[in-house]
């Protein structure tokens, strides 16, 4: 049987699909061609990750595309939509001489005018929904249905909301403060809400029955290419200022994706011929006192042991990064996280709420813009690694700052609150009770 193993992005020309790429299952090595709506290979009899192969392996950017369409020879898309913003990467002297880091790279998401970064929902989540929203069969007649804790809907909703395109968006309902859009929430977009106490874990237990509805395709989450393709957007944005690949990778984590983005977009790196190959190494964070992807990692198990269900809300509860609350990250999935941060040697860090608000202080007060708390997350795992003096000084580290600028964009005057247009109880999630309700 076909193993995990990190496979060369081979040339596929020819193809009768209307993308460009093809499709690895990484559970076979069979591939596939792409319909926009692939998410697994149903001949495949575990769960596997599907992995892009793009027919040219060279990293050339081409600046006169916008936003992160730039890098548009290694997304999977059909077309390009507007309102794209491009991550923006800058080498630190500040926060680097503090660390004692000679090349320390931050790659920033979010709204900073004065390094260039104009993401309009402050998160690289935006990159993630103008990629899978290029994906998705403009002409299918279907509307995506994607489940998110908050950073993810927004990034949705301003994407379909500024192309006309049709989305339902399901959250928590306590997620509902953190969900605006600057102008106004398209005409075909809806945004439904789950209270009674509903987590993430159960939105996305909502938004799967959505799906059940004809017309209805779910979006996928990390098993959708991409998903994890537009993430790694912040790799190519660090390795273009770079001019290399980093040697480490930071990143906050709630379900993993953007770190398993950040691996395969690594693996294309080294199979361009432009870079000295190099496996990043990831050090990827979480919001202690819930640290489910700590916990698994650390028994050293592709298979997670079970979780008690009441002690992970309580614990979700008592953290600051309330994005970070993934209570079913992909780890075990053949290319998800147990593999990715075995192949790079990787790391599984966890910072206390104290630490993360330090961290927040930290950055505003050296590089001048405030981040979110789940960029406070991986800055203050970095804070603790350089200060145990567990770096090189001369090592080349990429801070991902997954967020930040919130405080200008949410005193932007285009700013909407969003609303629900439907709230159900998580005693409510059965389809014969609430289907014609979501139809409507």
């Amino acid at each position: 049987m076909f193993e995990f193993q990190e496979l060369a992005a081979d040339a596929c020309i020819g193809t009768g699909s209307a993308f460009k790429h093809r499709l690895l299952c990484l559970g076979t090595g069979s591939e596939l061609e792409d319909d926009g709506f692939l998410l697994r290979n149903p001949d495949c009899g575990r769960e596997a990750f599907l992995r892009s192969l793009y027919p040219r392996k060279e990293f050339e950017p081409d600046s006169s595309l916008p936003g992160i369409y730039r890098y548009s020879d290694w997304l999977p898309i059909a077309g390009t939509l507007k309102g794209s913003a491009t991550p923006v990467t800058y080498r630190s002297a500040r926060l680097g001489a503090r660390l004692g880091l000679s090349r320390l790279y931050i790659t920033f998401n979010g709204l900073w005018e004065k390094i260039g970064a104009r993401t309009a929902t402050g998160t690289f989540k935006d990159c993630e929904a103008f990629s899978v929203l290029a994906r998705f069969p403009a002409f299918s007649g279907k509307t995506l249905v994607v489940a998110s804790a908050g950073n993810t809907a927004r990034a949705f909703i301003q994407a379909a909301s500024d192309n006309d395109l049709p989305l339902v968006a399901v959250v928590p309902e306590s997620c509902l403060e953190d969900l605006w859009v600057l102008g106004d929430k398209g005409r075909d977009v809806r945004l439904v809400a789950a209270s009674g106490g509903a987590d993430y874990f159960e939105a996305i237990s909502l938004a799967n029955l959505v799906c059940e509805i004809p017309g209805f395709q779910s979006e996928g989450g990390a098993k959708n290419v991409a998903r994890r393709d537009g993430l790694g957007v912040s790799v190519l944005s660090a390795v273009e200022e770079a001019e290399e690949i980093p040697d480490y990778y930071f990143q906050a984590v709630g379900s993993g994706t953007g770190a398993i983005a950040a691996h395969e977009a690594n693996i294309r790196l080294n199979e361009s011929g432009r870079f000295a190959r190099k496996t990043m190494r990831l050090v990827i964070s979480q919001n202690a006192p819930f640290t489910p992807i700590l916990d698994a990692w650390g028994s050293g198990e592709r298979i997670a042991k079970a979780r008690d269900e009441r002690d992970d809300r309580a614990k979700i509860d008592a953290i600051e990064a309330k994005t970070l609350s993934n209570r079913e990250p992909p780890w075990g999935i053949v290319g998800g996280l147990f593999d990715c941060l075995k192949a790079s040697g990787g790391e599984v860090l966890a910072v206390s709420n104290a630490e993360v608000r330090a961290a927040q202080v930290l950055f505003r007060d050296l590089e001048g813009c405030d981040i979110s708390p789940e960029a406070g997350v991986a800055a203050a795992s970095l804070l603790k690694k350089a200060m145990a003096g567990e770096i090189e000084s001369d090592a080349i580290v990429m801070l991902n700052v997954t967020g930040g600028g919130y405080e200008s964009l949410r005193s932007d005057p285009r700013a909407t609150r969003l609303r629900p247009d439907l709230v159900l109880r998580k005693d409510e999630f059965e389809p014969n009770r609430f289907l014609d309700s979501i139809a409507r």
